[in-house]
């Protein structure tokens, strides 16, 4: 099992670091434009091997993809932060540049890899490599919602002051400050719906908690947050490697579920060994719904700042 990380900044080196620690893959490429970053990285993470106990051989490169031929599963990091006086519109158009440039390089060497989509904004760039590769839509995936619904449940828990393992939970829709729908109504402690424990008010905090977790932490950071983003992919990677068919919201592209289309955004999904092996349908409450269509029609706006 060979998998390529595009990015060696802190969310592509974390990835690579969960992915490796996890002992599952044989090698991990990681990739960067920037002279020797990569290969500094690999070196750094190939000397805790022996520490941490595991035998992934991690490679670094300088933007030569060649060296990614083969690769099973690719990890798309790569792409710039809003700066101060950037319009969001300039920011799309910078970082669709480099993803569609990533991912049909990625695709020439590895013509069967699946495809994982992280950089922002996420939604968005995932519909891109829709719209650019011609993968099949199984094979691309965008990793928002893993990650999301992991801060839901650690607001969760922290709400609750219960051990985080008690605790399961959900968020679709896209991946942003207004478009994540945590799906409260459906959350558990120990498969009792966390509403018995919890007020009603207190629960929209969670909510609203969960929907800032990325811009709190850029906040408290002064950068985005890099370790729940590089194990949130390392999850998904793994349950693709290891055929584990485990349920995780991912960004997928919609034809008719939850009565959208022509879509990417947040949906619980299966995977598997082809990817994206089914979306599941869930029944959402009329509140959730409404939320649903609304998050829909703010990643539909950002969709139309792309250049198709």
């Amino acid at each position: 099992m060979k998998v390529t990380v595009v990015g060696a900044g802190a969310v592509g080196a974390s990835c690579a670091e969960y992915i490796a620690i996890k002992n599952f893959a044989s090698e991990v490429v990681v990739l960067d434009i920037k002279e020797g970053f990569a290969e500094g990285k690999a070196m750094d993470l190939m000397q805790t091997a022996s520490l941490n106990g595991f035998d992934t051989k991690i490679t670094g490169v300088t933007n030569d993809y060649s060296k990614t031929a083969g690769s099973d599963i690719a990890i798309i990091t790569s792409g710039i932060p809003r700066k101060p006086g950037m319009t969001r519109e300039e920011l799309i158009g910078i970082n669709a540049g480099i993803v569609k440039t990533v991912s049909s390089s990625l695709i020439e060497h590895s013509p069967n890899v699946i495809l994982i989509v992280v950089s922002n904004p996420m939604d968005t760039m995932t519909y891109l490599v829709h719209k650019t590769t011609g993968l099949p839509k199984n094979r691309i995936i965008g990793m928002g919602g893993a990650l999301d619904s992991a801060r839901f449940k650690y607001r969760l828990a922290e709400a609750l002051e219960a051990p985080i393992s008690d605790v399961d939970g959900m968020v679709i829709g896209g991946h942003s400050d207004t478009g994540m729908v945590p799906l409260t109504a459906h959350a558990t402690r120990n498969s009792i719906k966390v509403s018995e424990f919890l007020s009603e008010e207190r629960l929209e905090q969670v909510a609203a908690d969960t929907k800032v977790g990325g811009a709190t932490l850029t906040k408290l950071l002064g950068t985005s947050a890099w370790y729940a983003p590089g194990a949130a992919v390392s999850g998904l990677v793994q349950a693709i490697a290891c055929d584990q068919k485990k349920m995780f919201p991912c960004s997928a592209l919609l034809e008719g579920e939850y009565g959208l289309d022509d879509i990417c955004i947040g949906v619980p999904v299966l995977l598997g060994k082809n990817g994206i092996e089914k979306i599941v349908n869930i029944d959402l409450t009329e509140a959730e719904k409404a939320k649903m269509q609304e998050s829909a029609e703010g990643v539909r706006k950002t969709n139309g700042l792309l250049s198709l």
